[in-house]
């Protein structure tokens, strides 16, 4: 598969027009070569995600996170803004990342999320559309719906908000969406389920009478990368993928 191919096909999934104005998507290291054959998909492109990539011979790595945020004004082997971008480049492999597109786009990290939760009637969250509202087929006590989230999300979350209340509309915001507690409350919403959210944000969202599940940035946003390869292998099958776990860092209790 040729590169141009493959950065088309990714726009077709997750256009660039979907990310948020201070994201930085797309592909961000172009490889030494045109063609693509085996492709290393990653939530974030760590020095362990590199040195995978390098020993298994892939020409690309694909994550959700760019790896570049703010404009790199040196290289250096040994910092870790910079390592996983040098030993890619030394290698010659590419990194292509999908950010806030990928949440944005139909079928991406918030209708998976939502999908999990096994919501109905999902619908875009306004303003930015990021994130999905849905309904639960059968409302439950938020302490159930807690439970359930632990289930699916493999995590054992924080929780804000009266464990006895009904839920029954639930906004999902994959990653770090504390900051719209304001905007689920105004959509009419029960329960809001994202990865992370700050002390202040979980004071506003008692305020507002809003139950929260906090279960991780990486737990809610990683499991996009699997639908992601399929989509990406049923469009083309001269491409090999591969998922790693390799170098996740997710914050939990020991």
């Amino acid at each position: 598969m040729k590169l141009k191919e493959f950065c088309d096909l990714m726009e077709s999934i997750a256009p660039k027009t979907l990310a948020l104005d201070f994201d930085n998507v797309g592909l961000l290291i172009e490889p030494d070569h045109p063609s693509i054959e085996k492709v290393l998909v990653a939530l974030d492109l760590t020095l362990p995600v590199a040195e995978e990539a390098i020993a298994g011979g892939f020409d690309l790595v694909l994550t959700h996170h760019p790896i570049f945020w703010e404009p790199v004004k040196s290289f250096s082997v040994h910092a870790p803004e910079t390592a996983a971008a040098y030993a890619l480049i030394r290698h010659g492999i590419g990194h292509f990342a999908a950010h806030t597109n990928l949440d944005a786009a139909a079928g991406g990290v918030n209708d998976v999320l939502a999908n999990l939760l096994s919501l109905c009637d999902i619908r875009p969250l306004p303003p930015e559309n990021l994130g999905r509202i849905g309904r639960l087929k059968n409302p439950m006590p938020f302490s159930e719906f807690a439970a359930l989230c632990d289930s699916v999300l493999n995590s054992k979350g924080r929780y804000v908000g009266d464990p006895e209340k009904t839920v029954e509309t639930v906004a999902v915001i994959g990653g770090s969406g504390g900051g719209d507690v304001r905007f689920v409350s105004d959509a009419g919403c029960d329960a809001f389920v994202t990865g992370e959210m700050k002390h202040g944000q979980a004071l506003d969202a008692c305020q507002l009478g809003l139950r929260c599940c906090v279960m991780g940035h990486y737990e809610t946003e990683f499991p996009v990368l699997k639908p992601l390869i399929t989509r990406l292998q049923n469009a083309n099958y001269d491409v090999q993928y591969k998922l790693t776990h390799a170098g996740a860092a997710t914050l939990r209790s020991l």
